[in-house]
């Protein structure tokens, strides 16, 4: 029997069902693909993305719906099996189903509604994989799509616009001290490596907080491992603290790394910069489209990472279906209300942007 459920709804299932943890993304892939052929839409697959497109790129701008099919492992505490979508009320659960396959199955068939209308532009969906990862594809996948001057990141964010983004810097702190037998753990040759680390990590605060992002706030220091020690009687020869630093677009992370190396007495190894921080510029044209194609849609600042640090050179917002409180959960969920009401609204906002 055919089903019944709008296409989204439907499409969302059919994703759910593939567990396409990042680097097994191809069979998803290859639904996505072949939804669009048998809705009549272009499309193209590589090793970098699917790519949708509606409209003419002479026309005018091109605005991308730019999100991921990757999900991350189901892990444990699942009530139900995470690959099979069980729809109880109006929450459809499974693994990826907020994270971010909502946001593929509204974007998709949001370009099928798009298809014949009359665009002064091009929409392209890119739907690409490893977001989840260090392996993420949407930068190889950006110059394919050729001109590109919007997107939208499809993540969810209850369907709330957010217009700035937290990065992620990660940062090791290394002390250095004497090993020797705690017995003798004194003199002015000493140093203990742990004292040390210690009495620079409560520096940290005080340095991020002498800029603060006006949606965003105070960029965050959080210490979430530390290691030292040879033995329990023997003072360590050094010490370190993993730093996990959620970043605002106040500081850049070449800024933030040259102040840390300033005003630390202690070795700083910075271990990743690749996700950097992001914010919508005032005047964003695409904001703008945003807010006319929902009035009085709430604008915050998002705490996640996404692949819109990939797209900081073009007008981008983030929003979609879903919140990320479930995102990476047991029992992971999406209400199916907003992945109807997103659907309608990508093809609301691509009427206005390209109008």
């Amino acid at each position: 029997m055919a089903s019944t459920s709008p296409t989204e709804i439907a499409l969302l299932r059919d994703l759910v069902a593939i567990p396409s943890i990042s680097g097994e993304e191809l069979p998803a892939a290859e639904c996505v693909e072949a939804t669009a052929r048998r809705l009549g839409l272009d499309v193209v697959r590589d090793e970098t993305s699917v790519r949708v497109e509606v409209g003419d790129v002479t026309a005018g701008p091109t605005l991308a719906f730019a999100t991921h099919l990757d999900v991350v492992p189901p892990g444990d505490g699942w009530t139900r099996d995470p690959f099979t979508p069980v729809i109880e009320g109006d929450l459809l659960y499974g693994r990826g189903s907020g994270d971010a396959k909502a946001s593929v199955a509204a974007m998709l068939t949001a370009l099928a509604d798009l298809a014949g209308r009359p665009l002064r532009g091009r929409a392209v969906g890119l739907f690409t994989y490893g977001e989840e990862t260090r392996h993420a594809t949407m930068p190889d996948a950006i110059p394919r799509v050729g001109r590109l001057d919007a997107a939208i990141v499809g993540e969810p964010t209850n369907l709330r616009l957010a217009v700035a983004q937290r990065g992620l810097m990660m940062v090791d702190l290394v002390a250095h001290g004497t090993q020797r037998h705690a017995g003798y753990a004194s003199g002015e040759d000493f140093s203990n490596a742990v004292v040390a680390l210690a009495r620079e990590i409560v520096k940290l605060d005080g340095i991020v907080a002498e800029r603060v992002h006006p949606i965003l706030g105070v960029t965050t220091v959080t210490p979430t491992m530390l290691e030292a020690g040879v033995s329990r009687n023997v003072t360590p020869p050094s010490a370190r603290a993993v730093l996990d630093i959620r970043s605002t677009p106040a500081w850049t992370h070449e800024a933030l790394e040259a102040a840390l190396r300033d005003r630390l007495d202690v070795e700083v190894v910075v271990t990743s910069t690749r996700l950097v921080p992001c914010e919508t510029p005032a005047d964003s044209p695409l904001r703008a489209a945003v807010e006319r194609a929902m009035p009085g849609i709430e604008a915050y600042g998002s705490p996640t990472c996404s692949d819109w640090c990939y797209l900081r050179s073009v007008d981008a917002v983030k929003i979609g279906p879903g919140t990320s409180q479930r995102s990476h959960t047991p029992d992971e969920a999406v209400n199916l209300s907003e992945v109807t009401a997103a659907r309608r609204f990508y093809a609301r906002v691509a009427e206005e942007y390209l109008r």
